[in-house]
C-alpha cells in the first residue's frame, strides 16, 4: 500500500508540475505574441505615416535588421522590399494581409517556416494613394520556445520530483503508519483515521463473530476427537491426493501406522486392498470389501466426499465383522450338524418302519423294532428340545422370571432327578457346600446343573464318581462340578462349548446325547453374567466351576 500511495502521490505531483509549466508557458506566449502584433501594428501605422510623407526616400533610408518594410502597388506590384530586390519579387495582390488592408484599409497574417519552428507576422495598411505598406517579422514558435526552455525546464522538473519524491515518502509512511499500527484482533482499540471508523466497527463485528465460530469450531472438533478416539471402529480422513488428515487410535492400530496424520496412506499401509479402495474412491467409486486384520475380519467402506461434482476427500471406515463372520461360519455348521442329527434317527426310523410294514419282521422282534423307532423318535424330539432351548437363550430369555434361588438347594433336587441315572451307570453322587443365594431363572440354573451333571456320568466310567460343590464367597456363588471320567484332551478343551462338538464321536453316538448340552450350560451362565472354568485330563476326570456374582440384581 505504502508503494501505491507513493507512486500516486509522485504521479500527481508530476502531472501538477507538468501542467503548471504548460499552463505557464502558454500565457507567457499569448502574452507576448499579442504584444509583438501591438508593436508590429503600431510600427506600421508610423512606416505608413513616413512613407505618404517622404515617399521611397524614407524607405531607402531605412536601417532594419529585425523587421522587413515592403511598398506595394495597389494592383499587387511590389514597389520596394528592404531585403530583396524589388523587380524580382512576386505580385502580393493575393495576399491574404495585402488584400485586407485593401478591402478594410488593415490587414494581418502568419505564416510558419518549412520547419514550423518559426512564424513570420504580417501587418498591411493601406495608404491615402491606395498603395500598400506591409512590416514582418519572425516570431518564435511554441515548439521552438519549448525547446529553448528545455534545460531549464527538466532542471526544474528533477528538482521539483526530487522533492516531491521526498515528500511523498515521508507523507505515504505518514499515512499508512496508523494502518500498519492497527491491531486487527480489536480493531476499535488503537487510534485511526476518523473515516476508517465504520469500516474498524466492522472489523471488529467479524472478529467477535471469526472467535466465536472459532469457539464453535474449536468445540465441535474437540467433540470430533473425544468421538472418534473412543469409536472401537475405525476412522480415516484423506483428502483427494490420499494424504492423512485425521485418523482415530481404532483405525491407527487396526493399520499398524501410529498417528500418521499429514502421511500419504499410500506411503504408510502397505495393505494392496485398503490401496486399491482408496484409489476407486479417489476416482469418486465407493469400494467396499472385507479384509483380514489383526486375526479379525474387518468391513472396509471408502467412500468419496463430493464437492460440486469433485472428489474433495475420501472417508474410510473400518468395522469389526469378525463376530458377523464367526456367526456366520456358526449357523453353516449349525445347519449341517442338524441335518446330521436329524437324518441319522429319521434313516432308522424309515428303516424301522418300512420293514415293518412289509411284514418282514417276525413278531417276537415286532417289540424290539417298535422300541428301536421310539428310542430314534425320543432322539429327534430331545434335539428339537435343545434346538429350540438354545434359540430361546440367543433371543435372551426375556419371558422368563428372576427370583431368588439357593444353589445348594438346586443341587440337591438335581442329584435327586439323577439318582436312577447314575445307579443305573454305576456312578455316585455327591453334593456338598454351603447354602447360598443368587437372584436368577430358576429353569436355567436348573439346566445348567442338569447338563453338567448329565456329561459327568454319562462319560464316567462304572465304579466313578460325581460331586457337585457349592461355595460361597464375598461376591460371587461357586458350583463345581467333578467328575472321575475319561477326561478331555488339551487341544479340544477350548471348543467342547460349541455346537455339535464332540471329543470322541463314537463314544458320543453310544451314550447318546445332540451334543448341544455345553452349549446350552455356556448361553443360560452368559445370561446370569457368570463364568465358565474347565480344567481336565484324560483318563483323570473334569472339572467345571461356574461362578455367579452375588449381586442383587443380574438381570441384564
Amino acid at each position: 500500500m505504502t508503494r501505491r500511495i507513493f507512486g500516486s502521490i509522485c504521479l500527481v505531483a508530476l502531472a501538477v508540475l507538468i501542467s503548471v509549466i504548460s499552463l505557464l508557458m502558454g500565457l507567457l506566449y499569448r502574452y507576448f505574441n499579442r504584444l509583438e502584433h501591438q508593436q508590429l501594428r503600431n510600427q506600421t501605422a508610423l512606416a505608413a505615416r513616413a512613407v505618404e510623407e517622404q515617399g521611397l526616400t524614407y524607405l531607402q533610408g531605412l536601417d532594419m535588421t529585425n523587421c522587413r518594410v515592403t511598398w506595394i502597388d495597389k494592383d499587387g506590384t511590389v514597389l520596394y522590399d528592404t531585403d530583396t530586390d524589388s523587380t524580382q519579387m512576386e505580385n502580393h495582390l493575393e495576399r491574404q494581409e495585402v488584400q485586407q488592408a485593401l478591402s478594410l484599409g488593415y490587414g494581418e497574417s502568419a505564416r510558419y517556416s518549412d520547419t514550423l519552428m518559426e512564424q513570420s507576422l504580417y501587418a498591411a495598411q493601406k495608404l491615402e494613394d491606395g498603395t500598400v505598406v506591409r512590416l514582418s517579422i519572425l516570431q518564435s514558435s511554441v515548439l521552438n520556445l519549448v525547446l529553448g526552455m528545455l534545460k531549464p525546464v527538466c532542471f526544474v522538473l528533477l528538482a521539483a520530483m526530487a522533492l516531491a519524491l521526498l515528500l511523498a515518502l515521508r507523507l505515504s509512511k505518514r499515512i499508512v503508519k496508523p494502518l500498519n499500527d492497527l491491531n486487527l484482533e480489536e480493531p476499535l482499540s488503537g487510534k485511526g483515521y476518523q473515516e476508517l471508523s465504520p469500516l474498524l466497527r466492522r472489523m471488529d463485528s467479524q472478529q467477535k463473530q471469526l472467535r466465536q465460530q472459532r469457539r464453535e469450531l474449536n468445540r465441535q472438533k474437540e467433540e470430533f476427537q473425544t468421538v472418534t478416539a473412543n469409536m472401537t471402529e475405525g476412522l480415516v480422513l484423506l483428502n483427494r491426493r490420499g494424504i492423512i488428515l485425521s485418523i482415530n487410535p481404532a483405525a491407527s492400530a487396526l493399520l499398524g501406522i501410529g498417528n500418521a496424520a499429514g502421511q500419504d496412506i499410500f506411503a504408510v499401509n502397505c495393505a494392496v486392498e485398503i490401496r486399491e479402495m482408496v484409489t476407486h474412491a479417489i476416482q469418486a467409486q465407493r469400494a467396499e470389501k472385507t479384509i483380514s486384520l489383526r486375526d479379525g475380519a474387518y468391513q472396509v467402506d471408502a467412500n468419496p466426499v463430493m464437492s460440486e461434482g469433485l472428489v474433495t476427500g475420501v472417508v474410510l471406515l473400518l468395522f469389526d465383522v469378525t463376530e458377523k463372520r464367526d456367526g456366520e461360519i456358526m449357523r453353516r455348521e449349525f445347519t449341517a450338524n442338524v441335518s446330521h442329527e436329524l437324518k441319522t434317527p429319521l434313516h432308522a426310523i424309515s428303516g424301522y418302519a418300512e420293514l415293518l410294514s412289509h411284514g418282514l419282521v417276525q413278531a417276537e422282534d415286532v417289540p424290539a423294532f417298535s422300541g428301536k423307532i421310539y428310542t430314534e423318535a425320543q432322539r429327534m424330539i430331545k434335539l428339537v428340545e435343545d434346538i429350540i432351548r438354545l434359540s430361546r437363550l440367543d433371543e435372551g430369555a426375556e419371558d422368563m422370571s428372576w427370583e431368588q434361588i439357593d444353589l445348594l438347594e438346586l443341587a440337591q433336587e438335581t442329584v435327586r432327578n439323577f439318582a436312577i441315572t447314575g445307579k443305573t451307570a454305576q456312578v455316585e453322587l455327591e453334593v456338598s457346600g454351603a447354602a447360598v443365594s443368587i437372584y436368577g431363572i430358576r429353569q436355567l440354573l436348573s439346566t445348567i446343573l442338569s447338563n453338567l451333571c448329565s456329561n459327568a456320568i454319562k462319560y464316567n466310567r462304572p465304579g466313578g464318581s460325581v460331586r457337585i460343590q457349592v461355595s460361597d464367597e464375598e461376591h460371587q456363588a461357586l458350583v463345581t462340578v467333578t467328575d472321575t471320567g475319561i477326561g478331555i484332551p488339551p487341544e479340544h478343551q477350548s471348543r467342547v462349548f460349541e455346537r455339535f462338538y464332540r471329543v470322541d464321536k463314537s463314544h458320543s453316538k453310544a451314550v447318546g446325547g445332540t451334543g448341544l448340552g455345553l452349549s446350552i450350560v455356556k448361553h443360560a451362565a452368559a445370561i446370569h453374567r457368570a463364568k465358565i472354568e474347565l480344567t481336565s485330563a484324560p483318563e483323570q476326570g473334569t472339572t467345571v466351576t461356574v461362578i455367579f456374582p452375588k449381586e442383587a440384581e443380574t438381570k441384564g
